[in-house]
């Protein structure tokens, strides 16, 4: 069965947008390092998941090819198939996008019964903490960047019980955010 990961950046308290949305505390440029580390991340990876908000702003700025991406990237980001979990959309408006609605688990659970390379999930906000809530990640890797901003979109919220996890690994990189791997204890 495929692998279902999330891939998030977030502050050293617990936020990956500021409470508009704010994503300038991100640490850029990345280092040579991280780089190579996201690479490996996604070598496996033949689907990306996203929000339907957040779709509606990443998938057209990866189209427009974002300054300062390699030709690599903006390639592997545009041509890997998408699924956005939307109730409200019924088709995408995008190239190489579907749309699935319904119940999370149940869609999940298809993706990752079907033949093919692992799936990564990028976010946003709601998509995030339903996944961990639901269980259905396999393996979270949290981009700890070393800014703290107080309030905002937490990466654990609305979870419910206590979300007991297992560190993988750790790993600092030169711009100095920190990879944090996790998997899920399951009972």
């Amino acid at each position: 069965m495929r692998k279902f990961k999330l891939q998030v950046q977030t502050t050293v308290d617990g936020y990956m947008a500021g409470p508009n949305g704010e994503m300038d505390w991100m640490t850029f440029p990345w280092t040579d390092d991280i780089n190579a580390y996201i690479g490996a991340l996604m070598k496996p990876v033949d689907c990306i998941v996203l929000g339907r908000k957040l779709a509606e702003g990443f998938i057209p700025a990866w189209a427009a090819g974002p300054e300062g991406e390699d030709k690599e990237s903006i390639d592997w980001m545009n041509n890997t198939p998408k699924v956005v979990i939307s109730n409200t959309l019924t088709e995408s408006p995008w190239e190489n996008a579907v749309v699935a609605g319904g119940d999370l688990a149940e869609t999940v659970n298809k993706l990752k019964a079907q033949p093919g390379g692992d799936i990564i999930a990028y976010g946003g906000g709601t998509l995030v903490s339903d996944l961990i809530a639901k269980g259905l990640l396999d393996e979270l890797h949290l981009f700890v960047n070393p800014t703290a901003i107080g309030a905002g979109m937490p990466v654990f919220a609305n979870i419910g019980a206590h979300q007991r996890l297992r560190l993988v690994a750790a790993r600092p990189f030169d711009c100095g955010i920190t990879a944090m791997h996790f998997e899920p204890k399951r009972p």
